[in-house]
């Protein structure tokens, strides 16, 4: 059977239950029957000779050639949406949409700045910004949800075009008045006398610190645990106690002078790095390729 002979609807169905999992949520997603849906997935599975899923109690998941056909699919509808970009932007660079993904701590401030700073320029693009966790952000970009993905990194990743790469070790914070903020470098060690506020598990932040903690034997007195950078910066500063900083996330809360940020010297606690992702073999839209370079002179000055 040839590719083109396919119908258009087989693959928005079958790419809709590979995204819900199961083919009653696809058919609610879809607004149709749940059989119409099946019928199309079979369809698809008897031109190609080969099964797209296994079925399981719980659900659909893609077998090898199913996950090879969501893949051209996914970057066939972001090739569509990229050629109307293109036919908009014909007479320059006015108008255009640029879908963003990052974690906590670029939402601070340093997306916001960049964004407003490039609006000065081209003020006809439109953007949007999700604020996720780090696994979230790369998923996004590999599923085309997201145009551009910012994050920390602690490895590689399958799909992901990494469009820049900047130093992501993470910082102690402290307040003001604390007895090791005049410090160049601190060990993490030197923290263990006093409470500490924690990001959540998810994060790279806190990955790193458990896995320094398990190979050093260091235990801490943790008090507060939170997914906000920003309740965990006004705990440090009010004097609750330390916490973990990122070197770009920590900039704002600096400039008020209530705390600090310190390099911590242990090597495993540098295990990361700040990613700037896009969709591997996807060639950017104009107006993305513009912005991506606008962050990568950012990320790198």
């Amino acid at each position: 059977m040839q590719f083109n002979s396919m119908q258009s609807i087989a693959l928005r169905y079958f790419f809709e239950v590979v995204r819900c999992g199961s083919v009653n949520e696809a058919s609610v997603k879809l607004n149709v029957a749940a059989s119409a849906v099946s019928r199309q997935i079979a369809k698809l599975e008897y031109e190609l000779d080969t099964p797209l899923f296994e079925r399981r109690s719980r659900g659909m998941l893609p077998t090898a050639a199913g996950e090879r056909l969501a893949s051209h699919v996914r970057k066939a509808q972001m090739e569509t949406g990229q050629l109307v970009e293109e036919l908009r932007e014909l007479h320059g660079l006015r108008r255009g949409n640029i879908r963003l993904a990052c974690s906590q701590g670029f939402a601070i401030d340093f997306l916001p700045d960049a964004i407003a700073e490039f609006r000065k320029t081209y003020d006809g693009i439109l953007f949007s910004l999700e604020v996720v966790g780090p696994e979230e952000v790369t998923r996004r970009v590999r599923e085309g949800q997201a145009d551009l993905g910012l994050t920390y990194s602690l490895s590689p990743e399958r799909e992901i075009n990494v469009e820049c790469v900047a130093p992501g070790g993470i910082m102690a914070m402290l307040p003001v008045e604390h007895p090791l903020a005049l410090r160049d470098s601190i060990a993490l060690a030197e923290l263990q006398p006093y409470p500490m506020a924690m990001q959540t598990p998810d994060t790279t932040a806190r990955r790193l610190f458990d896995i320094c903690c398990g190979v050093q034997g260091l235990e801490f007195n943790l008090v507060l645990e939170s997914n906000s950078f920003a309740a965990l910066y006004r705990f440090v500063a009010q004097g609750g106690g330390v916490s973990l900083a990122n070197p770009i996330s920590s900039t704002t809360y600096q400039r008020s002078r209530r705390i600090v940020s310190i390099p911590f010297s242990d090597e495993t606690l540098q295990a990361r790095r700040i990613e700037l992702q896009s969709m591997a073999g996807r060639e950017l839209p104009q107006a993305v390729a513009v912005f991506r370079d606008h962050l990568v002179a950012l990320l790198q000055p």
